[in-house]
């Protein structure tokens, strides 16, 4: 039986893949779940798996081929078994390379019979230093033009307009993305400051010894995706998706997706079933994570899946701020950076490291009133961290 190797969907409105390599070539052997070929999306790039053993056959798409999802690139048949007869495959999008444009000579400016005023020799001087008349202001008797003008606009300097910004194609797909976001998901946020003194603490005393059990470094992201998650399990509806004509989809496990900056915008990296993972796992597959996302060789389990997002920008200096929902999920929460400020600490001004947190959540899944019991169930959550990662 011959099995159809497609060009798959590995994110949201996903529309095409380039095929960077065949890892293997027509007529060879392969075994089921052998790396077959390499793909790019417009984040990411993976390797795509055999879906079958056998010898892959009617190869449809070459390397550097922009192939539609869904269509048919390629069959894997037993041994002696020819690949299904197909109706001619459509072209593929585009390829890697494309010939240069034809080029054409460049149009010649006819001069006009009511050119500017000029004298003869200004005339022979601008023909020769490649003056444009036009743009030349005449100084002498009645405006005309005189050799001394058009000598001294060769003199100087052109300002040259700078081209316009072209945008990549994935920093055109998050335009693309979050437009739709903020444009369609009825977006409503709550704030909240929380004193962050014990998650500090919580770093400093468990981090020794993560960091040398498993060789990684503990970081507050780490600490708030557990606590998250955790919080998470006795909030489902925040854990939720909103399902299009089906409504509210609930889901059984807790995927913390962190949003990772990368070249030209912004991916999310999810850690599944962070609810029941300890805090040495976590940081451990953030890191693999933000490695792989920096290389660009994220795999399509590593961007799928997710069911809740942090957007951490503490890092960066930022205080607060708003994050835009990835939909089909619920919500994101933004974490700004911990600050010391002054606040009220038993009836009198004390100084301690706050933390901004700022929930964005789809009016449609939850309620104002259950994103504000989630919010304050986390903040208790950071306000007391060992009761809820032992």
């Amino acid at each position: 039986m011959a099995f159809s190797v497609v060009m798959p969907a590995l994110e949201m409105a996903q529309e095409t893949g380039k095929i960077l390599a065949w890892l293997k070539r027509e007529g060879d052997p392969i075994a089921k779940g052998e790396m077959l070929l390499e793909i790019e999306t417009d984040k990411i790039v993976v390797e795509l798996e055999a879906p079958a053993g056998g010898i892959l056959a009617g190869v449809k798409s070459r390397e550097g081929d922009v192939v539609p999802v869904g269509q048919t690139i390629a069959w894997i048949v037993a041994p002696g078994e020819q690949p299904p007869v197909e109706d001619a495959a459509p072209a593929p999008v585009a390829r890697a390379t494309t010939a240069e444009p034809a080029r054409t000579a460049p149009l010649q400016e006819r001069p006009s019979a009511e050119g500017p005023r000029a004298s003869p020799k200004a005339r022979r001087i601008a023909q020769e230093r490649g003056v444009d008349l036009s743009k030349v202001r005449g100084t002498g008797p009645g405006g005309i033009i005189s050799a001394e003008d058009v000598l001294a606009a060769a003199e100087s300097p052109t300002p040259v307009a700078a081209p316009p910004e072209t945008l990549s194609a994935t920093a055109r797909l998050m335009a693309e993305r979050t437009t739709q976001s903020w444009t369609q998901t009825p977006h409503f946020f709550l704030v909240r400051e929380v004193d962050a003194g014990a998650l500090v603490e919580a770093r400093e005393q468990l981090g020794p010894a993560i960091e040398r059990d498993r060789q990684v470094r503990l970081t507050q992201t780490d600490l708030l995706v557990a606590l998250v998650a955790r919080v998470l399990t006795k909030h489902p509806k925040m854990n939720a998706s909103w399902d299009g004509a089906a409504g509210i989809r609930l889901h059984p496990s807790v995927n913390i997706s962190v949003a990772m900056a990368v070249k030209d915008g912004v991916i999310g990296a999810v850690i599944p079933n962070a609810s029941a993972s300890g805090l040495g796992d976590i940081a451990v597959q953030r890191r693999d994570l933000t490695e792989r996302a920096r290389a660009g060789r994220l795999r399509p389990a590593d961007i799928t899946g997710g069911t809740f997002t942090i957007s951490n920008l503490g890092m960066y200096g930022v205080d607060g701020f708003s994050a835009i929902i990835t939909p089909p999920q619920a919500a994101v929460l933004a974490v700004g950076r911990i600050a010391d400020r002054v606040v009220p600490v038993d009836g009198r001004p004390g100084i301690r490291p706050m933390l901004t947190l700022t929930l964005s959540s789809d009016h449609r899944v939850v309620d104002g009133a259950q994103a504000a019991v989630f919010l304050s169930d986390l903040a208790g959550a950071i306000r007391e961290p060992q009761k809820w990662l032992h």
